[in-house]
């Protein structure tokens, strides 16, 4: 069978809460290998809520739906505060990045709390800037970012995030609305370990299977390099 954008591979997938240390519930759903042990754990931060962004959003949905099956991967997502999906809608407003801190943490906790083991945030979008800001947390393998835009975390976050020490790739789409490889690659040098992969064709929001088995193919090479690249068929 050729895996498709529809294609829901098996998992076992449970709907979460977490719990902010500002006492609001945000929702999610944690997605695990069938009838493995998981090797590594996806944290996923989604882009702006403002602009449709949330744990559905489509890049995150597939790696639920099919890097638990493919890669031995749990996959993690949830909605910030006052972001609705299909899951239901998470307490609280959005705050512009700021009161999202704790929305991070509350994801971390339920990871390091349930022994998900070697979690990276993979940020989208807004979702980058909340890894950047608020992700460097000792528990944390590294971070992989779609479509940065740089705009709400900047250059202190990346002097910071190399001061960290954790692996750092940023996924550029080469016609991305808000910031494209060649700038990216000036202003990522802020965190010396930080890589940069332009990606051919690509724009912001990587629409096209094509460019899905991109990043997905790009996430394991980091968190499982033993399942890269992934399948087409199953």
């Amino acid at each position: 069978m050729d895996i498709r954008a529809s294609t829901v591979l098996p998992a076992r997938r449970e709907d979460i809460e977490l719990q902010t240390a500002d006492g609001l519930t945000l929702v999610g759903e944690l997605a695990l290998p069938e009838s493995r042990p998981p090797v590594a754990t996806l944290v996923c931060l989604h882009p702006l809520p403002t602009h449709g962004g949330m744990m559905d959003s489509h890049v995150l949905r597939k790696a639920s739906y099919r890097l638990p099956a493919l890669a031995d991967i749990a996959v993690l997502r949830f909605n910030t505060r006052g972001t609705t999906s299909d899951r239901g809608t998470s307490q609280g407003s959005f705050d512009g990045g700021e009161a999202e801190r704790w929305d991070v943490a509350a994801a971390l906790e339920y990871a390091d709390f349930h022994d998900l083991p070697n979690p990276w945030l993979v940020g989208w979008s807004f979702g980058t800037e909340l890894a950047l800001k608020w992700g460097r947390d000792p528990i944390v393998r590294g971070a992989i970012l779609l479509s940065p835009p740089l705009k709400r975390a900047g250059e202190k976050d990346l002097v910071a995030w190399g001061e960290f020490g954790r692996p750092l790739v940023a996924l550029v789409p080469e016609h991305d609305d808000y910031l494209r490889p060649e700038e990216a690659v000036r202003r990522f040098a802020a965190a010396p370990q930080a890589e940069v992969v332009g990606v051919e064709g690509a724009k912001h929001l990587w629409v096209g299977e094509p460019y899905v088995r991109i990043v997905l193919d790009e996430i394991v090479k980091r968190v499982n390099p033993a399942a890269a690249p992934l399948p087409t068929t199953v």
